[in-house]
């Protein structure tokens, strides 16, 4: 367990808590708590260290299924943050040691009234110290408070729950607590004029209304009305729309009918939908993908699921730069919004409409679970005459003051770097699983860290607990604060961890991670039970699944950490249990170039690029262009890594100066991958792996491959300005890595 942690951003940085400014007795007396530092013990050969096992001691009244996910999920961030933190400390650090190196325990247990003057913590006492204070009940009870009704921004309902969240956070005495407020442009189904469908002749004349829910809709849908033949699409995805070429089926001013899920979001759907050529998009869920069964637990099979369709994140019509009151916006909007409408159906419309579909047959692996329907793909109907489908989208812009609620408990030794946790706030619906848990964990985990703290803990670095207001249309209220403060971010924030939808389910862990936090998660997921494997730590399991590797997986563009490390340039995390395992996402291209971005990691703080990339040379020569400076770029990148290592290795990690200089250089390695080239007005997304763009390696290996499937649209200009806005900056991440000019390898 030492070595997995050696690797850890707060191992060099030293790690040991401070001193606190003392915590309040009885009579408002303040005493003084003397340091503590907390340190990790070596286990016995086939032991594992569990944290529920420890904290789930009594049967309580709710679901214990549910108590042991909440309870697993919070000691794994709590676990992960105190890495990050700086409560670690290592065996190089230790006053207490005996000579062969082994740690003296300390005799008082976690959470008495008095520990010894320089004493040391050790990971067991941090596992009592959580039993004392993490408990599943509060979590529960915010839950059911924070999801009792609907709360979407600027209504009366998510004012009283913000208000309720800012009240909470202040009782628990943080040492900083305050708002942020955004004026933000916010799309909602018109009062006056509602949604759509019907089913109309040749001539347009409306035959029949199909009922539509009058409140699900999709944010920043285009409005207006279309009409067409209905094809169904699938899930939407990309791969989709290119079988149905292949099949010949027409897609050009039909509607588009998309099943919920595939990996892609309501945004990518219609994306996809709009390069095909079809004027509107229908999205439902199927009970393939969404239970249905009126038995069970589930979606009733006349729901709908809403979600926003901008192609983005953030206010759309301010887009790179911040929402504030007082900025006067110039006229422009996201490239990003659709200008097709969206709209969401219940299973019962879409079997209305798709079982009378005539055409070809849909291909393997399409059939769904909707009832008295053949799977055909359109985009005719059958029966006499020819019908076709109209709908209509009337949904309208309104300014919201959104406000962001800051909680935060300031380090002793690098207060101006910050480890931040936030979860979205507002829900269209009651919001449960999208909003309610994530808020709920982030006020246990905030009232968790602020006794600990006054119980002797005095954390390195500075950790901000944050509450995000617009998060249903796009993560918006956190994308506008990171565009109002990215200047100072980007050289204050460490990581930041998402809440949102972090419990879907108690089977499989996905972490969706920036990679630079990749061996921090490993670490962490040793110390903390499987909530249905009683006795067994997560990864062990994870291992005999097939690595945990296996479960870390890119972020995804809803995600809540997204617009953190591909518009920030920060670090970030997200994590969800699941029931059902999905299909693993890899960044890897082998057609004409072949790439593979195995990882940044951090091991004994040492950070390292393993990019392979190689290119055609016959293709690429017999155009003139040549591999050259983007293998120059990333050797310098892989010298500068190593370089790195090796200064870390030789140094004292104890000389905070060093240490502080070290962490700086390692903490910004995404931030160095964000392409100066671009405009973040134009191109919001610049980080050239995780972004969203011309600039990223994804579009160039994308164009590449046209050389080959259609060599008639591959452009030489647009390929060269490609290849040299990745190089440049993969080199500039090469140099800044390096850490001083004169350490510069630019040979003439």
């Amino acid at each position: 367990m030492m070595d997995s942690v050696t690797g850890l951003i707060s191992g060099a940085a030293g790690g040991g808590a401070q001193a606190n400014e003392g915590v309040e007795e009885g009579g408002g007396v303040r005493r003084r708590v003397p340091p503590i530092e907390l340190k990790l013990v070596p286990l016995e050969e086939g032991s594992e260290v569990t944290l529920n096992s420890d904290v789930m001691i009594l049967q309580r009244q709710m679901d214990r299924r549910k108590a042991v996910v909440y309870l697993t999920l919070s000691g794994l961030l709590i676990f992960t943050t105190a890495f990050l933190l700086g409560y670690v400390a290592f065996r190089g650090m230790c006053r207490l040691c005996g000579n062969d190196g082994e740690l003296i325990p300390l005799s008082d247990a976690a959470g008495a009234q008095h520990a010894p003057e320089g004493g040391v913590m050790y990971m067991a006492e941090l596992r009592e110290m959580l039993k004392k204070y993490l408990t599943e009940e509060r979590i529960e009870s915010t839950l059911r408070r924070v999801s009792r009704a609907s709360h979407p921004p600027g209504s009366s309902e998510g004012n009283a729950v913000a208000r309720e969240i800012l009240q909470n956070l202040q009782n628990l005495r943080m040492d900083h607590t305050w708002t942020d407020s955004h004026y933000a442009t916010l799309q909602f189904p018109s009062r006056t004029q509602p949604n759509t469908l019907w089913l109309v002749d040749s001539e347009g004349e409306e035959l029949e209304e199909i009922p539509l829910d009058s409140e699900g809709y999709c944010a920043y849908s285009a409005t207006g009305t279309a009409t067409g033949g209905v094809v169904y699409v699938n899930y939407g995805r990309r791969e989709d729309f290119e079988q149905l070429r292949a099949l010949g089926v027409a897609l050009n001013g039909s509607i588009a009918v998309a099943r919920v899920g595939g990996a892609v979001s309501f945004a990518e759907k219609v994306w996809h939908a709009q390069e095909a050529g079809h004027v509107g998009v229908l999205i439902y869920p199927d009970p393939a993908d969404v239970p249905q069964d009126p038995r069970r637990l589930g979606l009733h099979s006349n729901a709908v699921i809403s979600e926003h369709v901008h192609l983005g994140s953030g206010d759309p019509f301010t887009p790179g730069f911040p929402s504030f009151n007082h900025t006067q916006f110039p006229s422009t909007q996201s490239s990003g919004l659709p200008i097709i409408p969206a709209q969401p159906i219940s299973a019962n419309v879409a079997s209305k409409l798709l079982s009378q579909l005539s055409g070809s047959s849909c291909p393997r692996g399409w059939q769904g679970r909707l009832p008295y329907v053949q799977c055909v793909l359109g985009p005719g109907f059958t029966g006499p005459g020819e019908r076709r489908v109209k709908m209509a989208v009337y949904n309208t812009m309104k300014p919201v003051l959104l406000n962001n609620i800051f909680a935060s408990i300031e380090g002793k030794i690098e207060p101006d770097h910050y480890i931040i946790i936030g979860a979205q706030r507002d829900s269209w619906g009651p919001g449960a699983v999208k909003s309610g848990v994530g808020t709920a964990l982030l006020m246990e985990l905030a009232r968790t860290f602020s006794n600990m703290v006054e119980n002797g803990f005095s954390p390195r670095r500075s950790l901000l607990f944050v509450s995000w207001d617009g998060g249903e249309f796009g993560n918006v209220g956190a994308t506008e604060w990171l565009e109002g403060y990215l200047t100072m971010l980007h050289l204050k924030a460490v990581a930041y961890f998402s809440l949102d939808q972090a419990i879907l389910g108690d089977d499989i862990l996905s972490v969706y991670s920036s990679p630079l936090l990749a061996d921090l998660i490993e670490g962490a997921i040793k110390q903390v039970e499987h909530p249905k494997h009683t006795g067994q730590s997560i990864l062990s399991l994870v291992q005999r699944q097939g690595g945990w590797r296996n479960i870390v997986k890119p972020l995804y563009l809803n995600s809540g950490a997204y617009s953190f490390t591909a518009f920030g340039g920060v670090p970030a995390m997200q994590l969800h249990f699941t029931e059902v395992k999905t299909a693993l996402m890899s960044i890897k291209v082998r057609i004409i170039i072949q790439v593979q971005i195995q990882r940044v990691t951090i091991f004994k703080n040492h950070v390292s690029l393993s990019l392979s990339l190689s290119l055609s040379l016959s293709v690429c020569q017999s155009r003139g262009l040549s591999p050259q400076w983007v293998f120059s770029a990333r050797g310098d990148y892989s010298r500068a890594a190593k370089n790195l290592h090796e200064a870390i290795k030789n140094s004292d990690i104890q000389d905070e100066r060093l240490a502080r200089l070290y962490n700086t250089r390692i903490m910004r390695v995404e931030y160095y991958f964000l392409s100066q080239y671009v405009s973040v007005v134009e191109t919001p997304f610049r980080h050239v792996f995780n972004g969203r763009g011309d600039h990223t390696l994804s579009a160039l290996a994308d164009h590449v491959s046209l050389l080959r499937s259609a060599p008639h649209l591959f452009n030489e200009a647009r390929f060269r300005r490609q290849l040299a806005l990745f190089t440049w900056t993969l080199q500039g991440a090469a140099n800044a890595l390096s850490g001083d000019v004169w350490n510069i390898d630019n040979p003439l």
